[in-house]
């Protein structure tokens, strides 16, 4: 068997890997739990918005080389802002698909129209405030800027954003989803984007995690009654035979 003084090493080492990774084992643990008791439609924020927006059909459009002969196109989508048909062209260029009009920015009344055909109409609106950048950690990162914050009257403070240069509607956010992204941070250990899952912390407390649990093997190997019950007599033998050899 393994002598005392190995055995205490083991020992320490094993205990204190725990208490250094045990915080993060836990936070692995019930992020987990939540993730797996969690309907993502709802994280999603699915229940508030209408399961099938209001779309209306357009007529009588002209193209936009028609509309601006001058302009390359590369991309396109067609908005409907307050009932009325745009292109928004090459990611920048909003522009009224029928009379050829830009449209710099939406104001806060489209944004409110273009929200009321997503969103359920039982909800209501509490405030509108106006965009033009996010930090790392904010809920509308990495997104279109500027935007629209709508947010509603309602226990899990709820809002939606809107595309404040493409009138396009982005995202809802919730409580459940705060709950769920902060969640996400401390399982990814991402504490700056959160998304990212190659960084340094992850790999290293995963690295010290997978030490921990061998040591923890390891230690009952060496200090279970049963494997020592096992080994000895098998020493005992050996033993025996070298001094039958002796005397022979």
């Amino acid at each position: 068997m393994v002598k005392r003084k190995t055995a205490m090493n083991i020992r320490k080492v094993h205990r204190y890997l725990g208490i250094f990774i045990g915080i993060q084992f836990i936070m692995w643990t019930v992020s987990g739990l939540y993730f797996s008791w969690t309907d993502l439609d709802e994280i999603h924020g699915d229940h508030f918005k209408k399961h099938h927006p209001e779309q209306s059909a357009f007529s009588d459009l002209k193209s936009p080389s028609e509309l601006a002969p001058e302009l390359k196109v590369t991309s396109i989508d067609l908005q409907e802002i307050s009932g009325e048909p745009y292109y928004f062209i090459n990611g920048e260029v909003l522009m009224n698909a029928r009379t050829g009009e830009e449209l710099k920015e939406i104001s806060e009344e489209h944004a409110l129209s273009i929200a009321s055909r997503y969103m359920k109409d039982e909800l209501e609106v509490s405030g509108v405030e106006r965009i033009t950048k996010t930090g790392k950690h904010h809920e509308y990162r990495e997104n279109l800027l500027p935007a629209y914050v709508i947010s509603y009257d309602t226990d899990e403070n709820l809002k939606a954003y809107i595309g404040a240069t493409n009138g396009s509607f982005r995202t809802v956010r919730h409580r459940d989803w705060r709950w769920f992204d902060f969640l996400w941070m401390t399982h990814t250990m991402d504490y700056e984007g959160r998304d990212d899952f190659n960084n340094l912390a992850l790999r290293s407390f995963s690295l010290l995690g997978l030490i921990t649990v061998l040591s923890g093997f390891l230690l009952w190997y060496i200090s279970s009654p049963t494997v020592r019950k096992v080994v000895q007599p098998k020493k005992k033998k050996k033993k025996k035979k070298k001094k039958k050899d002796k005397l022979e």
